[in-house]
């Protein structure tokens, strides 16, 4: 291994590392209950139980296979071109920045049209079992459009950034970072005004028991938890969920239609009293530090990556040849940076159940949710550890329930 390889090694590791301490600093504060032992079949029966793991059995190689294939498909970009792509990529040399804009709107986009067959098949599953509740036309044309949103976001940011590296020759991963840092919260603060609009419709929650609840539970807490909405999740799915999004004065708590219909008060008294638990413990800003804090060691380590590729094929790492190559770095450090911030992202919804059964006082209810969340999402109750590790942005199910059975002793004992 050449110097610059170990140095690109040096700044990786030091990178994942870095991501490891910052999710130990962002995840301290918050008493969080040790969960008790739960076995999966006290809580669910056998047929919930098969129906869940054949659903999600597939859904996880789906998953794995949609990595290999992004993968390989950045690869074979970054790494080795037929003719008709060198041309292409000479061409646009002549004008970098304009060059650099249609070579990361043409990457989104390769990306999206390469991983449709597994995407469709995903789909296909979900409608199998109820989930889905989209026919592929509906389905299609929100592709399209999030397709398109990715591919300006990705043109955009390829020709600043090949207006960095321009500019600021080896230093451009200094401004590249600043760049993501910036890019999450502005992104943090539209998405729930500007983006999320564009694929659902959302509601002032009407006056009722359900918003009286809310507003009670956020005096109770004394947390000021923006707009509450209403959003026409069942156009889609018959998921159950809830969640919080925005920044300042774009600050929302959104509520599945889904949820709003089928569960009982105490239960949707749960999911409120979760979802104000991330208001209160600043959960948007705490993934935003997070960003913050790995994102200049990513970003050199993206910049020397897509460096070396560019030398090593002979191109012009100022130009929107290497462009494949940063790219191939950014997916690859996205991901195993990725991995410490979904321990981060476990954490913080471990805290914010915590924080509801404390504001509650009601854990049945708790694990009465939980019951009807992994149920009605056709979830797996206990998933495999090693893939809940890459992937999973929440504890396990049986996890959450024994959390709020320790608490229950707690407060009996």
């Amino acid at each position: 291994m050449g110097q610059g390889a170990l140095r690109i090694a040096a700044v990786g590791v030091a990178a994942v590392v870095v991501a490891e301490v910052a999710v130990w600093v962002l995840s301290s504060g918050g008493d969080v209950p040790d969960p008790l032992q739960v076995s999966e079949a006290a809580y669910f029966s056998d047929t919930e139980l098969d129906r869940a793991a054949d659903f999600r059995g597939g859904q996880r190689r789906i998953t794995v296979a949609s990595l290999v294939v992004e993968g390989v498909v950045l690869g074979f970009l970054a790494l080795w071109r037929p003719s008709p792509l060198r041309r292409a990529l000479s061409a646009v040399s002549k004008r970098p920045i304009i060059g650099a804009a249609a070579v990361g709107a043409a990457i989104s986009l390769t990306l999206v049209v390469t991983g449709l067959p597994l995407s469709v098949l995903s789909l296909e599953r979900s409608r199998d079992v109820g989930l889905s509740t989209q026919t592929l036309g509906a389905w299609s044309y929100d592709v399209g459009r999030s397709a398109a949103i990715g591919a300006i976001f990705a043109g955009v940011g390829a020709a600043i950034a090949m207006g960095m590296i321009r500019r600021m020759g080896n230093r451009w991963w200094i401004g590249g970072a600043s760049l993501v840092v910036v890019f999450a919260i502005v992104t943090s603060w539209l998405a729930p005004v500007a983006i999320a609009p564009l694929f659902n419709d959302f509601e002032d929650l009407p006056p009722g028991p359900v918003r009286a609840g809310v507003l009670e539970l956020g005096e109770k807490a004394g947390v000021e938890i923006g707009d509450v909405y209403e959003v026409d999740a069942s156009r889609r799915s018959t998921a159950l969920n809830a969640y919080v999004g925005g920044l300042g004065s774009t600050k929302q708590v959104v509520i599945y239609d889904n949820l709003l219909r089928q569960e009982s008060l105490p239960t949707i008294r749960s999911v409120v009293a979760h979802e104000i638990g991330h208001v209160d413990g600043n959960d948007i800003w705490r993934g935003i530090g997070f960003v913050a804090i790995v994102a200049p060691l990513g970003a050199l380590f993206v910049a020397m990556t897509g460096a070396a590729i560019a030398r090593g094929r002979g191109d012009d790492p100022r130009g929107p040849a290497a462009l494949p190559g940063i790219a191939l770095a950014l997916a690859a450090a996205s991901f195993v940076i990725g991995v410490a911030g979904l321990q981060l992202s476990r954490n913080v919804e471990a805290r914010a159940d915590a924080y509801a059964l404390e504001l509650t006082d009601d854990p049945d209810s708790l694990m009465e949710l939980q019951r009807s969340l992994t149920v009605a999402n056709v979830g797996d109750p206990d998933p495999p550890g090693i893939y809940s590790f890459l992937f999973a942005t929440h504890p396990a199910t049986v996890e959450r329930i024994g959390a709020a059975l320790a608490a229950a002793r707690e407060r009996g004992g």
